[in-house]
């Protein structure tokens, strides 16, 4: 097993690399609106993969996940031998890909929590106004029952 610092070093290096050739290399027109967001490369510095995310080509356009996802394992080979040349290393790792799902699930997550804050501040504008049902300390005794402190 590598040291998991030269593993990490590695993905950084992979991930720069591969984004390099999707962006000014391939010349696949599905690609160019393909992000790598992350890369891991395992133990043994055999096998990699590469998390990638795709965005629409105008804001209410929904991204075309499979055609990405096509080209990606169409242009594999290609981004292999790239990534190769430029590490120097004895083993090229195989290279995966897979969809970053980071991005939806943080989408997600500042919807609740918005939603959340949104009835935090319901619930506070109903209590502004509100009052104890009895007293604010139910079990206060009245002041004659009251014992002075030291006395015994």
């Amino acid at each position: 097993m590598a040291n998991p610092a030269r593993a990490r070093q590695l993905a950084k290096q992979i991930m720069h690399i591969v984004a390099q050739a999707i962006g000014s290399e391939i010349k696949d027109p599905r690609l160019e609106l393909v992000t790598v967001t992350d890369c891991q490369v395992t133990g043994d510095l055999h096998n990699a993969t590469v998390f990638y995310t795709v965005r629409g080509r105008n804001i209410d356009d929904e991204p075309d996940w499979d055609a990405a996802a096509n080209s990606l394992a169409r242009a594999r080979g290609q981004l292999r031998t790239m990534v190769g040349r430029r590490l120097g290393v004895r083993y090229t790792p195989t290279l995966e890909f897979e969809v970053d799902t980071v991005p939806e699930a943080s989408a997600h997550l500042e919807a609740v929590l918005a939603k959340a804050r949104q009835r935090d501040a319901e619930i506070a504008a109903q209590a502004e106004g509100a009052k104890y049902s009895g007293d604010a300390d139910p079990y206060r005794k009245p002041e004659a029952d009251q014992e002075e402190p030291g006395e015994w």
